[in-house]
């Protein structure tokens, strides 16, 4: 079958760059499978994109300074205790009120101010009906929507027939919610939307963060510290990994396969395939796709296939750890070193190694390492260097210190200033609009 018959397949179960990433060092000098990552962020980032057209937004500090907190599609109380810190402290200091959207009463829903429980996939529905009524009744930034987006006229007429009641009908929401909700962010300016991954996950999950983005835009928030709206930061690191993941190895005629359609692939869908062989091996790291992916039951049915090898570097005997031929235990995050980057936040931090590991486990590193040496391509470019080697040359690259400089330091913070976090300047696409149509 030829290389392509190995697919190392990995995601964010590590979020550190080394351990992460250096996998597709191995894949690239081997000329093995590689994959759309399709998994987690694309739906999110994609709508979002549509709109805003970078990957940046105001600090998420500001929040203790907004006047409203909308909370959507994000467990915050759970996942993101510096939003919850900065939207309470807003709530104490300047009476700011905190929406929480959302399709179940979860732990964020029972601090909110105002909570919106809408049926799972409607939040488009939502937003719209909330821009007719910033349209209908004069609370639309027109100054701002001429100067900053593109169509605001061809967006009105759009909306004129995405009423409350019709939003009502889709959301399960009442009609006089939608109307306070509206009403409060549209004479609010100093609102801030933090827009979760939760809501995009789903088939039209784009269309919904591309319609709730456009809700700060028709107000004009962005104009002010503590408003505007905030998905990922992801833009403002631009780290080179080139030596970390070997790019300079990359043989563009190599396949790549959809991360999220691994049953098919395991199953031998031929459209999932490209046409190319089957999978017969796989190394998986930082992913328990049994557990996650699409499709379980094409999943599960891959894996059991006779003439699959597989072998799970794991933390823990997941699903898919137990339906390996080999199982290798790896390291836990306060046992090795790596950095890490938060798409919620705007730091670079260190996470050193503090402990040792108990007898057996190893990091990502160290296997990827050795099966390099042991498969004839430990001489090739970025084999031969430790996790320190990479964390140096990763940060020198970017011009934001050393190892040695980070471990004193703690964090690096990266946060673009107010013009270019507002988008003051002009938003990402070529003619510096915010777009209403994608």
């Amino acid at each position: 079958y030829g290389s392509e018959t190995v697919w190392p397949y990995y995601y964010a179960g590590t979020m550190g760059l080394v351990q992460r990433d250096g996998i597709e060092r191995l894949r690239h000098a081997k000329k093995y499978s590689g994959f759309f990552s399709s998994i987690c962020t694309n739906l999110a980032w994609t709508g979002w994109m549509m709109g805003a057209g970078a990957l940046r937004g105001p600090d998420p500090r500001e929040m203790a300074k907004s006047d409203c907190v909308v909370i959507w599609g994000t467990n915050a109380v759970v996942t993101q205790v510096n939003v919850m810190t900065h939207a309470t402290r807003a709530r104490k200091e300047r009476g700011a009120r905190i929406v929480v959207i959302d399709i179940y009463d979860n732990a964020t829903m029972k601090q909110a101010d105002l909570g919106l429980v809408l049926k799972p996939g409607t939040d488009g529905a939502l937003a719209c009906a909330v821009m007719h009524v910033l349209f209908r009744d004069g609370l639309a930034d027109r100054a701002y929507l001429e100067k900053y987006t593109d169509d605001p006229r061809g967006l009105e007429e759009h909306l004129r027939s995405r009423t409350p009641e019709w939003a009502a009908a889709i959301t399960g929401l009442s009609v006089a919610e939608i109307e306070a909700f509206a009403h409060l962010v549209g004479t609010t300016k100093k609102t801030y939307f933090r827009l979760g991954y939760g809501f995009a996950r789903q088939r039209n999950g784009s269309i919904n963060m591309h319609a709730a983005s456009c809700i700060a835009a028709v107000t004009g928030a962005w104009q002010y510290e503590g408003g505007g709206a905030f998905h990922s930061n992801s833009g403002i690191f631009k780290l080179n990994q080139d030596v970390l993941e070997g790019t300079a190895m990359r043989d563009p005629k190599v396949r790549y396969l959809d991360h999220s359609r691994i049953g098919p692939v395991l199953t031998g869908a031929e459209d999932a395939l490209y046409g190319g062989p089957p999978v017969t091996a796989m190394l998986i790291q930082n992913t328990n796709p049994v557990n996650v992916a699409p499709e379980q039951r094409l999943v599960k049915q891959g894996f059991l296939r006779e003439d699959l090898f597989t072998c799970v570097h794991e933390q823990f005997m997941t699903d898919t750890a137990k339906l390996a031929d080999v199982v290798l235990p790896a390291t836990m995050f306060l046992e090795h070193a790596d950095i890490y980057k938060g798409g919620g936040n705007q730091h670079i931090t260190l996470g050193p190694k503090l402990i040792e590991p108990p007898r057996g486990p190893r990091t990502n590193h160290y296997v990827n390492e050795e099966l390099g040496k042991r498969l004839g391509v430990g001489d090739r470019p970025g084999f031969g260097l430790t996790e320190k080697d990479h964390i140096d040359i990763i940060l020198g690259k970017r011009g934001i210190g050393s190892f040695d400089s980070l471990r004193e330091q703690k964090w690096v913070d990266l946060q673009p200033d107010f013009d270019d976090a507002h988008f003051i300047n002009g938003f990402g696409h070529a003619d510096k609009k915010f777009h209403f149509r994608p």
